[in-house]
């Protein structure tokens, strides 16, 4: 052991505080996030008086580790004074919190290493357990109490920080969709004296297609009309053991949300491994579209700062006309309830699991408005995710900068 490492059980105590008045407050679980969140556990019928009561600032951890995707479930209660929680988590709490706080406790907790540590000291036959003694006996560097002030509040300015810019980020997003929903859903685009369009006498004409009057002028197409690529890639040999730290991206569906990427666990690939996969090359403007599995139908468009890039086979790549100003609004529109609700639907139409194929992209329908009118909406959404993407990038530097800040608490000195 390292000299300037203690044991947590001379830091940490059990809590256990029984439901026995059966108090009226939230019940909550725990995530492989490491957040309390609200549980949905049907109660109907169970004895609540075997629940355990957690305070603020007081931990909880799930001793089973088997069943986790490699991380332990543990979190600092900090969302209300007091919660139940299931007497399946050992709750537990800083004996002292002069000598170590319970924030930097949960920034060590947080770390990968205490990961792969509670997975590694785990121990069963049916299922492995992380016992509270194991929890006990974990070693960490305790530094001065005002050396922990000090590393809490850094890490609390880059937490603060990604959170003013994820509130920006949905701020955008909302401002898109409005806009999106205001031209093209409600038909009030600016017309040529800047009036909403519909309201003021804009001429419409009755499309059989969606049911509804649209502008004159617009029109049903599919998807491949108006795009120059739709096609999804495939994962290299190997699987996940061929990735790479770092080399040219392979975008998994994991990384496809609505609107945004994720950079969480984004894959690398070699040179020669993307050569295989050139075919499925993601260039600038591409729109990624999740095909299968509890994510199917997801979507954003690619950010720059991923490329060079691949695709697996569960991403479509769909690749606009650069010529007919398309790009945005083909997100926009996937993104909207009508076409998410009409693509469920046809992932949901087979009879093994949810997915959709090339031919059912290719085909899916679209109103396409006139060109004047695609133009404008292309510029002004050009500016809001150009905006969004910095803030995303400059999200994505703080959360590097806070695992760094993580990893360096291995060899804080007293």
């Amino acid at each position: 052991m390292r000299s300037n490492y203690s044991r947590l059980g001379e830091y940490i105590q059990p809590v256990v505080g029984r439901n026995n008045d059966l108090q009226e407050i939230p019940l909550v679980g725990l995530s492989i996030s490491k957040k309390f969140i609200p549980s949905i556990a049907n109660t109907i019928g169970t004895d609540m008086t075997t629940y355990r009561t957690i305070f603020r600032n007081q931990f909880a951890y799930g001793p089973v580790t088997s069943r986790n995707g490699e991380k332990i479930t543990i979190a600092l209660f900090d969302d209300y004074d007091k919660a139940l929680i299931s007497q399946a988590y050992i709750p537990f709490e800083v004996s002292d919190t002069q000598k170590l706080m319970p924030e930097y406790l949960m920034m060590w907790f947080r770390r990968p290493e205490f990961d792969r540590y509670a997975r590694f000291k785990s121990h069963g036959s049916a299922r492995e357990i992380f016992s509270w003694e194991d929890m006990c006996d974990t070693q960490l560097p305790i530094p001065s109490i005002e050396k922990q002030r000090e590393i809490v509040k850094e890490y609390n300015f880059i937490q603060n920080r990604i959170a003013l810019n994820q509130q920006l980020i949905q701020k955008l997003e909302e401002t898109a969709q409005a806009i999106y929903r205001e031209w093209f859903v409600e038909f009030e685009f600016p017309d040529e004296n800047g009036n909403p369009y519909r309201s003021s006498g804009g001429e419409m004409l009755w499309c059989e297609e969606l049911g509804k009057e649209v502008p004159v002028g617009w029109e049903m197409v599919k998807l491949k009309q108006i795009c120059d690529k739709i096609g999804s890639g495939s994962t290299p040999t190997g699987g996940k053991e061929s990735y790479f730290s770092s080399g040219i991206s392979l975008i998994r569906s994991t990384n496809v949300l609505d609107y945004n990427f994720s950079f969480e666990d984004l894959a690398f690939i070699s040179e020669l491994q993307a050569e295989k996969l050139k075919n499925v090359e993601v260039k600038r403007n591409d729109i990624l579209f999740n095909i299968t599995g509890v994510s199917v139908a997801r979507c954003c468009m690619v950010p720059e700062n991923v490329l060079p890039a691949r695709v697996n086979q569960h991403v479509m790549i769909i690749r606009p006309n650069d010529k007919l100003n398309v790009s945005f609004y083909l997100l926009l529109n996937l993104c909207s309830t009508d076409s998410k609700s009409a693509l469920l639907g046809i992932s949901q139409s087979g009879s093994t699991r949810e997915a959709i194929t090339k031919n059912e992209i290719e085909d899916f329908e679209v109103v396409v408005p006139d060109s004047y009118r695609l133009k404008k909406f292309e510029y002004q959404m050009q500016k809001i995710f150009s905006l969004k993407d910095m803030k995303s990038q400059e999200n994505q530097k703080l959360a590097e900068l806070k695992e760094l800040l993580l990893s360096r608490l291995a060899t804080v000195e007293k």
